[in-house]
């Protein structure tokens, strides 16, 4: 970087001016430019911020009357984040900042959120709230590489702990802009998914061959917020093929587990025309936090336990023809080429015989109603094995093939 990073300071400035002016201080004693995004509404800072509330109505395409007329709160500070966004954005692509540094309570928080979001991959966002890590913040808000930290005594003024809090953000903002890398594109991007290597273990047999053919390959963990960044990236258009094999958190999210991705998971891609390889892998898991008490009703459940975070329970058979039906009903959707594979020997680690989760049967039904689902012009693939043998890396390799042949999917760039 030939200059100073040039961070956003975004908040309230007429109730959080020390804490702010403090921020954008500690900001230049760490070697960075601080320019102040002002969020207020009702009163006006004690600086001249070098983007005002009606700078930032302004970008949304609205006034202070209208954000004020309404008597509302909540009314008036969504117009205010949808603007901040707008404005934040457009600072980036003119080449005019070089991250982000939020400070809120859960209205600010609000706020920052969009802004992150607004954003892509690899400009630093750091959010300090008192509300970071909260289980208020859903996972589709967070951005894919948003940074938080707990405000911690940082509701009224400074003092000692707050300065603690609030001088490690303005460092860390600081020098993340200074030593950060955006993702590149010089060969074409494969986004996989997956759960850890324990469970599914295709990555090991595909990553060798798809480097061979010349992709880069990114995989993220499906374990809540790896599916989320998935979506995120996929939304901002950064793959040329997804590989979406571990579809879990999608089934987690229709019965209601906390570890869900959201509920627009495995429809960016197809949204878009990213051309998709499917798969269902661990569908017939459902995530429980492992430290909380289990509830009545699944109390009788196959369990296994990952670790003391985290841990599954066999989903009923309906649960499964439930999730297919999904499944089905959002791949339909895409607006670009579909295969999915459907593994008949299994669909994650522990479903093979002598393993806690083992039940053909219902293996049997689920693969029965994916293919009810599943309707033209997406393709149906009977796989006969297991999702973490090196047949279904062939399979999938062999749709690859076949869609660069065609003309799908761009061609890879040997290194």
């Amino acid at each position: 970087m030939q200059h100073k990073p040039r961070i956003l300071v975004i908040g309230t400035g007429d109730t959080k001016a020390d804490e702010l002016e403090f921020m954008a201080s500690s900001i230049r004693e760490a070697g960075g430019e601080a320019l102040h995004m002002d969020v207020s509404i009702l009163g006006d800072p004690p600086y001249r911020p070098d983007f005002s509330k009606h700078d930032v109505l302004a970008a949304g395409g609205h006034t202070l009357a209208d954000a004020t007329s309404g008597g509302d709160e909540m009314s008036a500070m969504t117009m205010m984040a949808g603007g901040a966004a707008i404005l934040a954005r457009s600072l980036y692509d003119e080449g005019k900042i070089d991250g982000v540094l939020a400070l809120g309570g859960s209205m600010g928080t609000d706020l920052a959120l969009d802004v992150a979001l607004a954003l892509p991959l690899g400009v630093p966002k750091f959010v300090v709230s008192t509300i970071s890590y909260s289980h208020l913040l859903p996972p589709d808000r967070i951005a894919t590489d948003l940074m938080m930290i707990l405000w911690a005594g940082g509701l009224y003024g400074l003092n000692s702990v707050c300065r603690a809090v609030l001088s490690q953000a303005s460092g860390a903002v600081v020098g993340a802009a200074k030593t950060a890398r955006k993702p590149s594109r010089s060969r074409p991007v494969i986004g996989m998914s997956s759960l850890g290597k324990s469970c599914l273990k295709y990555m090991t047999h595909l990553k060798p061959a798809v480097e061979k053919r010349g992709y880069e390959l990114v995989v993220f963990h499906t374990t809540g917020m790896g599916g989320r960044a998935l979506e995120a990236v996929a939304a901002q258009r950064g793959f040329d093929l997804v590989m979406d094999f571990s579809l879990q958190e999608l089934a987690n999210f229709e019965n209601g587990s906390v570890v869900n991705s959201g509920p627009d998971r495995l429809e960016n891609a197809g949204r878009l025309g990213i051309p998709q390889i499917v798969a269902p892998g661990a569908i017939d898991m459902i995530d429980v936090a492992a430290w909380l008490p289990f509830p009545p009703k699944i109390a009788d459940r196959t369990y296994h336990g990952h670790n003391r975070l985290l841990g599954s329970i066999i989903a009923t058979r309906e649960e499964r023809a439930h999730v297919a039906g999904v499944i089905g009903a959002k791949l339909s959707k895409a607006t670009g080429p579909v295969a999915f594979l459907m593994p008949e020997g299994g669909i994650q680690e522990w479903d093979q015989e002598g393993q806690p989760f083992h039940d053909p049967d219902a293996l049997s039904a689920f693969s029965d109603a994916m293919r009810a689902a599943v309707q033209a012009p997406v393709e149906f693939v009977s796989v006969p094995a297991h999702i973490n043998s090196p047949a279904f890396a062939e399979a999938a390799l062999t749709v690859l093939d076949r869609w660069v042949a065609e003309g799908k999917v761009a061609k890879g760039v040997p290194a």
